[in-house]
């Protein structure tokens, strides 16, 4: 099963307009939180869905603008960095969508593997 814990960069189209946002996902076992920021008016929303095999789904509810939930569904990578997929409110409206994890993100995880990596300093009792 992939694990989609960390920073995603997005977009979303609705209407074949383009809306970049960021998602930090939590992932526990197969079961999926966190929290979206729109770069638009429509601004902070919170997801819960699940993560099976390649497959994610989850619902979107924004905190202060629309009482409305919007379904995402995706298929992600084998190499677990990127996602593709369709979101839809209800059978009104619906689009694609995509995701990459965010570099800041594989660049701090990075640094603390090679940190681990380091040897502890040898005393030679000199």
């Amino acid at each position: 099963m992939a694990d989609l814990s960390g920073t995603w960069l997005g977009t979303y189209w609705q209407q074949g307009e383009p809306t970049r946002f960021e998602a930090t996902f939590v992932q526990s076992g197969n079961t999926l939180s966190g929290s979206i920021l729109d770069d638009s008016d429509l601004g902070e929303a919170r997801l819960s869905g699940t993560v099976t095999g390649r497959n994610v789904s989850f619902t979107k509810r924004y905190l202060m603008t629309s009482p409305q939930s919007i379904n995402y569904v995706g298929t992600i990578s084998e190499e677990e960095n990127y996602i593709q997929g369709t979101w839809n409110i209800d059978t009104r409206f619906s689009g694609p969508w995509e995701a990459h994890r965010s570099g800041e993100n594989l660049v701090a995880e990075l640094e603390t593997r090679k940190s681990e990596q380091v040897p502890a300093t040898v005393s030679l009792g000199l």
